[in-house]
């Protein structure tokens, strides 16, 4: 990944100021090798294990202090624009209220569609179900320029996630204990928590692979998904809506079990078991999060979700795209 897509980081980012930082979670192949011998212009940090996409990022950016933003960047995204991240850079110096923002990411794939993990960014359901502007559930749309607006999101992609240090810190980082898989979601909740803006700036452009650390179907993926959205619902949730919400999320996750079993997918469908118990038992770990961010928040999180169901919107009532979803 890093020998086909890392050039293309360095030929686009090369305005001044920018540095191109390349964290290692303990890789066993010879990455790092390969690193120093053909891009030894790239700074390397190397961490002793794997701490997983969350912990190890806030363990490599604790290492850049003096940085005014960090720009989180998948191993698997090429970027095509000289220049790129200038429209991003340029809207967040411009607007101090904005915590985080996102390019809009198209997939390397089919360059003409938006991408699956963020498309042209994202929101959350009333039951915290992730979605995009360009890819709702399994539907991914062609870009034509219909979300090119810059407007207020719940989340931006991990992807390609430019965030102020600041708000970065003061947000607490990332997560460590999600590992992988949600962790953006859950830090940007908390910074709209805090009354910070998040946007996608789509003057801006990057390609994403996808896929590339854990594909979709794999039983490990399922479990992260599950449990992460568990956890992230159980810190950010008013207290108005923790319990309604969780609720529901019991009864939803067990018939996405079912619908497992009756495929025969044994796998998948003991990872969204083991999910629910492995949230059970970390619970009382996220107790003093949760007071935290609620004390911080208000009631901020009822104007963040959106008021529907996306599963009823897309099963049942046939709305496959975000512009026909309700707005406002």
């Amino acid at each position: 990944m890093m020998r086909r897509y890392l050039p293309s980081v360095l030929r686009c980012s090369t305005m001044e100021g920018v540095e191109v930082v390349v964290a290692d979670n303990a890789s066993t192949d010879d990455s790092v090798e390969m690193l120093r011998r053909d891009f030894p212009q790239v700074r390397l940090i190397q961490l002793d294990q794997n701490y997983g996409f969350a912990e190890g990022y806030n363990r490599a950016l604790a290492q850049l202090p003096d940085s005014a933003y960090y720009l989180l960047l998948n191993s698997d995204v090429e970027v095509r624009q000289e220049g790129w991240l200038r429209p991003m850079l340029q809207y967040m110096d411009a607007h101090p209220e904005c915590a985080a923002c996102q390019p809009k990411l198209l997939s390397l794939r089919n360059p003409q569609n938006f991408e699956y993990a963020g498309a042209a960014g994202g929101y959350l359901d009333c039951f915290g179900y992730p979605y995009c502007r360009g890819r709702v559930m399994q539907t991914v749309e062609k870009d034509e320029g219909q979300y090119d607006e810059v407007r207020p999101l719940l989340w931006a992609t991990g992807a390609a996630l430019l965030v102020r240090a600041e708000d970065f810190r003061e947000a607490g980082g990332l997560d460590g204990r999600f590992f992988a898989h949600m962790e953006e979601i859950d830090l940007c909740w908390r910074l709209r928590l805090m009354g910070r803006s998040i946007v996608c700036v789509s003057a801006s452009t990057a390609y994403h692979l996808g896929g590339a650390t854990l594909e979709q179907g794999n039983p490990r993926k399922t479990f992260f998904n599950f449990r992460n959205s568990l956890m992230m619902l159980y810190k950010n949730l008013s207290d108005e809506r923790l319990s309604a919400v969780m609720g529901w999320r019991k009864v939803l996750d067990y018939v996405a079990a079912l619908q497992f079993l009756l495929k025969r997918d044994w796998a998948n469908a003991k990872a969204v078991f083991r999910a629910r118990r492995e949230f059970l038992r970390i619970r009382p770990q996220l107790e003093a999060d949760r007071r935290r961010i609620q004390q911080r928040a208000g009631k901020h999180d009822g104007r963040l979700l959106a008021p529907y169901s996306i599963l009823w919107q897309y099963y049942v009532r046939g709305r496959k795209t975000f512009s026909s979803l309700p707005q406002g």
